[in-house]
């Protein structure tokens, strides 16, 4: 059962990422093993999806992977983190393994180019990951203030990573010019961060702007802060 902590605050941030748009190294591809396990996201994985493991890219992003053998490329989704693996920058799907012709040798040189940067959206809670690295060049500059929010807004996610709630708070709030709340709770005994865009004096525009977010948030939903 949740807990709900009395710790609710506004997030208004200065945002700035070293995070490269180019990497090259090795890829490797999911074992046939993980099909419907799920994944630091709280996706499952499906070999049939192309999507992909890095450790730092936010979830969401979406890149472009070039095996440099063949020149065969595939976009995939980042939805975990991995491979942790000295030397492996990337950990693919199977199904985008075999547009790049790499299953039978199990591992392929390849570049990446970030393709779309992502919103950092996780489909649901994030699951326990060890040794999660992020570059050492990120920097966040952010100005907090305790609140007791009143009215209605659309909840996006819930993490578990303080670095991909920064970035997707950024995202929000430069994209949709609405204040970011930030909640804290407890789900067995582990701290969970979600995340709320805007403070609707009713439910109706709450809902309009649920709408406006359906396409790319499909997962958002309305929630009454005088019942949290």
């Amino acid at each position: 059962m949740i807990k709900y902590l009395s710790l609710l605050f506004l997030l208004t941030i200065c945002f700035s990422s070293a995070i490269g748009q180019i990497q090259e190294g090795k890829a490797s591809y999911y074992a046939d093993k993980f099909e419907g396990r799920p994944t630091a996201s709280g996706e499952k994985y499906k070999h049939s999806k192309l999507t992909a493991a890095h450790k730092t890219l936010p979830f969401g992003t979406v890149v472009k992977v070039t095996n440099l053998k063949n020149n065969n490329s595939v976009e995939v989704r980042i939805n975990d983190r991995g491979p942790f693996v000295e030397g492996r920058v990337i950990d693919l799907s199977r199904s985008a393994a075999e547009k790049l012709n790499f299953i039978n040798d199990g591992l392929a040189d390849v570049k990446i180019e970030v393709v779309d940067a992502g919103d950092g959206k996780g489909g649901g809670l994030s699951q326990p990951i060890n040794h999660v690295t992020v570059d050492e060049k990120e920097f966040y500059e952010f100005n907090v203030d305790r609140i007791n929010p009143k009215g209605f807004g659309v909840q996006i996610g819930s993490f578990k990573e303080l670095a991909n709630l920064v970035r997707l708070a950024d995202n929000l709030k430069s994209s949709y010019q609405k204040e970011v709340t930030v909640q804290v709770k407890v789900l067995n005994g582990v701290k969970i961060y979600t995340i709320v865009v805007g403070d609707f004096k009713n439910r109706e525009k709450a809902a309009e702007f649920k709408t406006k977010l359906q396409k790319r948030y499909p997962d958002a939903f309305i929630v009454d802060f005088s019942k949290l």
